[in-house]
């Protein structure tokens, strides 16, 4: 069952509730919101993920609470059949088998524990850049199916980011470490405030060789130089030369048109 990265991080920020639901999708028939395994977490007060939205959450919200207003032992549970047609005013057409279980302290704190295990096993996107741009990646890439590191020098500039729940936050003096630090596989966007750290980092990155991707943005310009330059290694330079690429930083939207933050081949 998962619970979305951004709902796990607020989860798990707030502190464990006495008493929850868990409602998650037993199975699908037809056309849906959601698929079979996403699920939700329904407080008192709150609701952590989501099953979809519109009426069928609505419902499924109710029906939680209810079961919470009764007080049961933790481990009951509830199944519930939903027609997602005109009798409740969606029209997907298709059929959405749910599961409630009611959890104590207890259940809820080894979801947070599973949740979190899997999260650990997602690929990691490491973004070297708390500025704008870097966070406003971090922001859109945190509901994914992704481990999200955003890292920099700046404490003032990884502050303004303490706001987007799921993505993990370190300041590093030394940014290039952190590449030798990651599992293998993981990808490297790089997006510093520094022409000189960017190009520390892209050759760690490059080094390892195991890198799903090494992306940075900057002016053709900048891409140029860092296949010229001198790698500290010699088997750096093909690769500096076939797999980096840079992107010039698109234009910072006015209120009047669509935020835009990444090239469309960028990730």
């Amino acid at each position: 069952m998962d619970l979305g990265a951004e709902a796990l991080g607020r989860l798990a920020a707030r502190g464990t509730p006495g008493a929850a639901v868990l409602v998650s999708i037993a199975g699908v028939r037809g056309s849906a919101p959601r698929e079979a395994g996403a699920a939700m977490l329904v407080t008192a007060e709150e609701v952590f993920g989501t099953i979809g939205g519109g009426a069928l959450e609505h419902r499924a919200q109710e029906r939680a609470r209810a079961l919470l207003a009764e007080g049961g032992a933790a481990g009951e549970m509830r199944r519930l059949e939903m027609p997602l047609g005109p009798g409740i005013g969606q029209c997907c057409g298709g059929r959405v088998a749910l599961r409630l279980v009611l959890l104590g302290r207890a259940g809820i704190a080894a979801l947070i524990a599973r949740g979190q295990r899997a999260q650990a096993a997602r690929p990691l996107v490491v973004i070297f850049g708390a500025g704008h741009v870097g966070r406003a990646l971090a922001r859109a890439l945190a509901p994914l199916p992704l481990a999200v590191r955003l890292v920099d020098t700046r404490a003032g500039e990884l502050a303004r980011a303490a706001g987007i729940a799921g993505i993990d936050c370190r300041l590093s003096a030394l940014p290039e470490a952190e590449v030798l630090a990651a599992p293998p596989g993981s990808a490297y966007v790089i997006a510093t405030h520094d022409h000189g750290l960017d190009f520390l980092i892209a050759d760690e990155a490059l080094g390892r060789g195991d890198g799903r991707l090494v992306g940075m943005i900057g002016s053709r310009t900048k891409a140029v130089l860092i296949t010229t330059r001198r790698p500290r290694r010699r088997s750096i330079q093909s690769a500096l030369e076939t797999r980096i690429f840079a992107r010039p930083v698109p234009t910072v939207p006015s209120p009047a048109r669509p935020r835009r933050i990444n090239p469309p081949d960028m990730l």
